[in-house]
């Protein structure tokens, strides 16, 4: 994450090289359009004065916090019904377990929580949130396995609405962004939640490990073209170097980042918060 540091320690005491200079920025993930915008900012600062190391991290700082949202984006119940969080991402990006993070963090703010196994392909996904949900003491709705999703989550909306459940937390199968059938299914899912209310899923949230980079790009880019996401739970962030993707994500697709994983523990997870994120990036 704190790739503005090793920009300044890169060219510290000698002439910007432009050429690396674009490079570095795009290897960053920040997505090209940010990289060309800081790039251009950066050269038209050149025709005042000098650039140094301190001038890039500075205009680089200024054009991310152009894009980044200035403060946290809460979620919040709805007044008489279940605000339902449908949870999605490609196999291996922490998909399940970012699932019983949001359960924790709603549940320490004191909300009510029923959680949905709508992974029904892989029986050890069932029994991790079943794992997860035990330790949380909350409650969680399961099928057999390989059981119709899109039915699970509608059942488990009735059960929610029964029993004046604050959020309902639907846990989907991990699929490939370039499987059609597979994201055609998650189609189905949303319109069995809006049988149950036209407006569920109210939050579609979409799980990238920040270090796949600009691969994370591609997955934000193809899941909101078929479910449309109202945001990103990005793990990994703690370790990682490509950061620069929450960026691009939020310029070139319009989805902010709602939550950060910051570790393998239940309290790892928080808000995103953007000035804070470009602020640690040095």
């Amino acid at each position: 994450m704190n790739f503005l540091k090793s920009l300044v320690q890169k060219f510290t005491g000698k002439p910007v090289d432009w050429d690396e200079l674009e490079e570095s920025l795009i290897r960053a993930d920040l997505g090209v359009p940010m990289a060309l915008r800081i790039m251009k900012a950066l050269q038209e600062r050149a025709q005042l004065s000098a650039i140094t190391a301190a001038d890039i991290a500075e205009v680089a700082r200024e054009e991310m916090g152009r894009i980044l949202p200035i403060a946290p984006v809460p979620i919040t119940p709805l007044p008489a019904k279940p605000k339902v969080l449908l949870i999605v991402g490609v196999n291996g990006t922490g998909k399940t377990t970012s699932t019983a993070k949001l359960a924790h963090f709603f549940k320490r703010k004191r909300h009510s929580v029923l959680l949905a196994a709508a992974d029904t392909f892989r029986a050890a996904a069932i029994e991790q949130l079943g794992i997860w949900a035990e330790r949380l003491g909350v409650e969680m709705i399961r099928g057999q396995y390989n059981a119709d999703p899109a039915a699970l989550c509608y059942e488990a909306y009735e059960s929610a609405d029964r029993r004046n459940i604050e959020f309902l937390i639907c846990d989907t199968a991990g699929r490939l962004h370039t499987k059609s059938n597979l994201m055609a299914e998650l189609g189905k899912v949303k319109r069995s939640l809006a049988k149950q209310d036209p407006k569920a899923p109210h939050e579609t949230l979409l799980v990238v490990d920040a270090t796949t980079g600009s691969n994370a790009l591609a997955q934000a880019r193809e899941f909101h073209q078929s479910v449309g996401l109202t945001g990103l739970i990005v793990t990994k962030l703690d370790g990682s170097g490509k950061g620069g993707i929450v960026i691009a994500i939020q310029d070139e697709l319009g989805i902010p980042t709602r939550f950060v994983g910051t570790g393998e523990k239940l309290e790892d997870l928080e808000l995103f918060d953007g000035p804070k994120f470009i602020e640690q990036m040095v």
